[in-house]
């Protein structure tokens, strides 16, 4: 394999062979090309390749393969026929073991190369279906000239232009069969050209579609459009302008939001039900998100004499199950509307024994009135960009156990070697498959000191 990975030929850029030996954090197969390293797309560890290098860097390149020469026992055959252009999913041509194994120890690999620190227990992974989970997807929409047609969906990998999709088989069913008929739709549309986006959402029972519009809609559009929503049976908003002009115009009567189930084990008949809006954040994966609620309860060990903070709380997802089971909780997030709908959901499930509050947690907090209270648990479960801000504030509090839920293995790594450094240890950690066939992963760990 030696001569694979020495080319003679520089400059020669097309149906280069190489040997693939690794896998970057993103899912792209890593070789060296004349001492050079070479990202190769839909390349894996142990398979020999041949590739065309699309891009040039100073410190690397980029490549794509052309052909594989030897397959890895790990490869499948990607069920999306569209797989390779759209640039939705990165790694359905990896096994979906493989998948959470590389996820696994990206998770690993950052927590010592970041963190300097490693999991006393490493967690069995968290999953569930691969397909059909995504019960939220923001779909770009193009009427694209030179194929006189409208396309719906997401952009291919290049970024520049939206793939021609008839279904998705990541989406739930209820979403992806709508994308053909959201195609026919569109186009019947005087406005066809002035709709950039739609964003999808589902909750157990219902669906919503906001569409996006940057010109107005004459009453012929708007009754097509409420035809639509009726076939369909299905919640449709325009929004012409930022979040606060989203507005439903189907049913016409305002309809019940959204919402879904939380089954808790400690009270099986009697789960809880949150209502969110449909421009509102919930995690993607709802079978694993029932899971994760489950894991976090039994690693946060909540007793009755145990008073909780909830940081970045969103609707409650955390807060409400954990307040069924301790003395307190206070659930903090940036998201006026996001509060609003958490005091709701604790007063629909008739839980008192919480309360939320909005700030800014990346600003400072002493002069925050639920600042001054203390609490003996923590748990974070912040944006892509992590939570040092806040970790840094809170570091004297006599916190015993925190739960850190992560999207982003890099923050999540940076955050920890802040929390050693003030005395914790990582005591558990695992991944959890949020985003099957994408590069993405969800973590969970436990600290305590």
């Amino acid at each position: 394999m030696e001569k694979i990975n020495n080319i003679a030929e520089s400059s020669n850029t097309k149906n280069v062979p190489v040997s693939i030996t690794g896998l970057s954090h993103e899912g792209r197969g890593i070789a060296h090309i004349n001492g050079k390293t070479s990202f190769v797309e839909d390349a894996l560890p142990g398979e020999s390749v041949l590739v065309e290098i699309v891009k040039k860097h100073r410190q690397y390149d980029e490549a794509k393969t052309t052909a594989v020469l030897k397959r890895s026992s790990d490869r499948v055959t990607p069920k999306c026929i569209r797989y390779g252009i759209c640039g939705a999913c990165s790694l359905q041509h990896l096994s979906t073991d493989a998948q959470l194994k590389h996820k696994e120890k990206t998770l690993l690999e950052q927590l010592a190369h970041i963190a300097g620190t490693q999991p006393n227990t490493l967690l069995s992974p968290l999953q569930a279906s691969s397909w059909g989970y995504r019960r939220r997807a923001r779909l770009g929409v193009k009427y694209v000239v030179k194929k006189q047609a409208v396309l719906v969906g997401f952009r291919e990998k290049n970024g520049r232009y939206l793939a021609e999709l008839k279904g998705c088989e990541t989406l739930a069913p209820r979403i992806a069969q709508l994308i053909m008929p959201l195609r026919q739709l569109i186009s019947t549309l005087k406005a066809y050209q002035s709709i950039p986006q739609i964003e999808a959402s589902l909750g157990d029972e219902d669906l919503a579609l906001v569409f996006r519009h940057l010109a107005p809609l004459d009453n012929e559009d708007h009754t097509k459009l409420k035809v639509f929503a009726k076939e369909h049976q299905l919640q449709l908003y325009l929004q012409p302008g930022n979040e606060s002009t989203m507005h439903c115009i189907w049913p016409e009567i305002r309809p019940k939001s959204l919402s879904y189930r939380i089954d808790l084990a400690h009270q099986p008949s009697k789960p809880l039900e949150l209502f969110f809006e449909p421009n509102h954040f919930i995690q993607i994966n709802a079978a694993i998100n029932q899971s994760m609620i489950n894991r976090a309860i039994e690693l946060l060990s909540p007793n009755f004499s145990d008073r909780i903070l909830d940081l970045f709380c969103g609707l409650g997802n955390f807060s409400l199950p954990l307040a069924t089971q301790c003395q307190s909780v206070i659930g903090i997030e940036g998201s006026p509307e996001l509060v609003a709908c958490a005091r709701e959901n604790a007063m629909h499930n008739t839980i008192s024994n919480v309360q939320f509050y909005t700030a800014d947690l990346s600003n400072p907090i002493s002069e925050q009135s639920w600042s001054q209270q203390r609490f003996n648990k923590l748990l974070l479960d912040p944006p892509r960009s992590g939570a040092l801000e806040i970790i840094q504030q809170i570091s004297s509090w006599p916190i015993e156990r925190i739960v850190y839920v992560s999207c982003n293995s890099a923050s999540l790594a940076r955050d920890a070697g802040e929390l050693i450094k003030q005395g914790y240890t990582l005591e558990q950690a695992g991944v959890m498959d949020m985003f099957p066939h994408t590069q993405h992963s969800e973590a969970i760990c436990l600290f305590t000191r």
